[in-house]
């Protein structure tokens, strides 16, 4: 019987969302979040909602989203965030884990697996 390696969510590698546009003033990240699909559009000419959405992301978010680079994965990203941000981002690992894990669902990022 073969056991099977259990996942570490740690060891994934984040990756950017090639759709999403995104840009660094003084260290905060804006990322250009193209509303498309059905209802967005519906919403677009009824409630003249905006085609591109410009999210801007805050002091701990920038950091991280600039450390995502294709290579690291998430626990190298952690290490980064503990030296540059220390206790102030404390439980870190919970903290991350949530922030990349609405990354990936909000379709910002995709988390690739290293094995």
């Amino acid at each position: 019987m073969s056991k099977k390696k259990k996942e570490n969510y740690l060891e994934y590698i984040p990756e950017i969302n090639k759709e999403h546009e995104w840009s660094v003033d003084e260290d905060i990240v804006t990322v250009n979040y193209i509303n498309k699909g059905f209802y967005n559009k519906l919403a677009q000419k009824i409630f003249k909602s905006p085609r591109v959405s410009h999210i801007e992301l805050d002091k701990f978010g920038s950091y991280i989203w600039q450390q995502i680079d294709g290579e690291k994965n998430i626990l190298e990203i952690s290490k980064l965030v503990k030296i540059e941000f220390g206790k102030k981002v404390e439980p870190l690992y919970e903290r991350i884990c949530t922030y990349f894990n609405t990354l990936s669902n909000e379709n910002f990022i995709d988390l690739k697996n290293r094995g």
